[in-house]
């Protein structure tokens, strides 16, 4: 029989295990777990509670007190598939309360475990799962990188167990991209401690996407792993804490930052710092407004080339409320609007800027365009309503034909010989029955005479 095992150090959590588990990963703090228990009395064996007696699996995230303590401690030595039996000291359990009815005062407890499956904590914006992360060493402290900041990492990337990337780095969070480090990485380090090794599971959206890294030995659309730690992180101080000046200086910081990479056609960092330098411009001097003029200005640039024409749209709003006679935010505009085929709205916007600059040559080609757009669109649009008039009517008129030839001698009987006039004013059995036909011959008559 297999002795038990003291993970507390005191001997107030105790394993023994029943069954080994596979392999060497154990789960790790804020991993998302899954097992069975069933959960008995140490002194008399009575059974308090079961999830197999449920049929349902228990599932909770470690190491976040939202179970006893032993349970956390257990878990987190257990490898996948491994059953073991767990002995808890009340300290370690429900101590002097208990947990009425089911668990007295001061209970040992004997909890009989066999865990799943994990997952690890997702650290995803959208929380899709594309981004986890298992602890393989915590970090000290309580500060954590945030963006702007310089970090200094060690990276080990690996590809179906292949290490292709392995190396130190340094650079400033929201600028990896310019120094290879893939999204998944940049965006997990805001959640890293001073010191702390992490294993990052990434999907392809946040790593190497659909194209892959051909010089990496990455193929396309490919789950990555990169076991990441931070070295050193650079303290950002808190905007709260900032004066007014500081606020300034920083954003223009950013700023000129940012420009340097629209320069060099590096559109998604010089988005990701123009954003950042507006956070700090909330107090609203002229300086402050404009210069968040001009970053509008240059974001809007930075989604235009992106493809980003409905978020471009906004920013040359933000721009407006600031400047409405803003000449470049309303080409802009117009400019998101030709691309999105909002062909009406792009004409106002140029037609605004001509009415403010009237010798503007950009604007009055950008109506040119617009305009003929717009002629070619109605021109098809004419052709094809011309034509379904036509099917409709010539359909229409063969079945009034057949109709007559059906009752000749009765619609003479009623109305005589047909005459141009008793038709107009006494509209046949046919007609009266389907009044589409009339209105369908009006309306081909108006398109023919267009």
């Amino acid at each position: 029989m297999e002795e038990y095992i003291d993970l507390s150090g005191d001997g107030g959590v105790q394993k023994r295990i029943l069954q080994e588990g596979t392999g060497d990963d154990r789960p790790s703090k804020r991993c998302s777990v899954s097992l069975h228990y069933t959960g008995t009395l140490d002194a008399d064996g009575k059974k308090f509670d079961s999830s197999r007696d449920r049929n349902q699996p228990f599932q909770f995230t470690l190491g976040t007190g939202s179970v006893i303590k032993a349970f956390d401690m257990g878990v987190a030595s257990m490898k996948l598939g491994e059953k073991c039996i767990l002995k808890c000291a009340p300290e370690y359990a429900y101590g002097s309360s208990g947990s009425p009815p089911n668990i007295p005062p001061n209970a040992t407890l004997n909890f009989e475990l066999e865990i799943l499956g994990w997952k690890g904590e997702d650290l995803s914006p959208k929380l899709d799962g594309g981004i986890q992360r298992f602890i393989l060493k915590s970090g000290s402290g309580k500060k954590r990188p945030k963006a702007g900041g310089l970090v200094k990492v060690h990276l080990v990337g690996r590809h179906e167990g292949r290490i292709f990337e392995q190396r130190f780095v340094e650079f400033c969070l929201d600028e990896g991209k310019e120094f290879g480090v893939v999204t998944g990485v940049e965006l997990a380090l805001e959640k890293f401690h001073q010191e702390e090794t992490s294993r990052l599971l990434l999907k392809p959206q946040y790593a190497f996407g659909a194209q892959g890294n051909s010089e990496l030995g990455v193929p396309p659309n490919a789950t990555v792993e990169y076991t990441v730690t931070l070295n050193e992180f650079e303290s950002v101080d808190e905007m709260e804490m900032m004066s007014p000046d500081e606020r300034l200086a920083q954003a223009k910081l950013l700023r000129e930052k940012g420009t340097k990479y629209l320069k060099e056609d590096k559109h998604e960092p010089a988005l990701k710092l123009y954003n950042r330098a507006l956070t700090y411009l909330y107090n609203q001097t002229k300086e402050a407004e404009a210069i968040m003029l001009a970053i509008h200005l240059n974001k809007i640039l930075c989604l235009q080339k992106l493809n980003h024409h409905d978020e471009a749209k906004v920013a040359c709003d933000d721009a407006l409320k600031i400047d409405s006679k803003n000449v470049k935010a309303l080409y802009r505009r117009g400019m998101s609007n030709l691309a999105l085929g909002d062909l009406d709205r792009a004409l106002r916007d140029f037609s605004t800027v001509l009415e403010i600059e009237p010798e503007n040559k950009a604007a009055m080609n950008q109506m040119t365009i617009c305009k003929h757009k717009i002629k070619a669109y109605n021109d098809q649009q004419k052709k094809v309503f011309a034509n379904m008039f036509t099917k409709f009517a010539q359909s229409d008129s063969k079945k009034a034909q057949e109709e007559q030839s059906r009752q000749p001698d009765v619609m003479k009987q009623k109305f005589g010989e047909w005459g141009a006039d008793e038709r107009e004013h006494e509209p046949t059995r046919f007609e009266q029955e389907n009044p589409d036909v009339i209105m369908l011959n009006d309306l081909h008559t108006q398109f023919r005479n267009m």
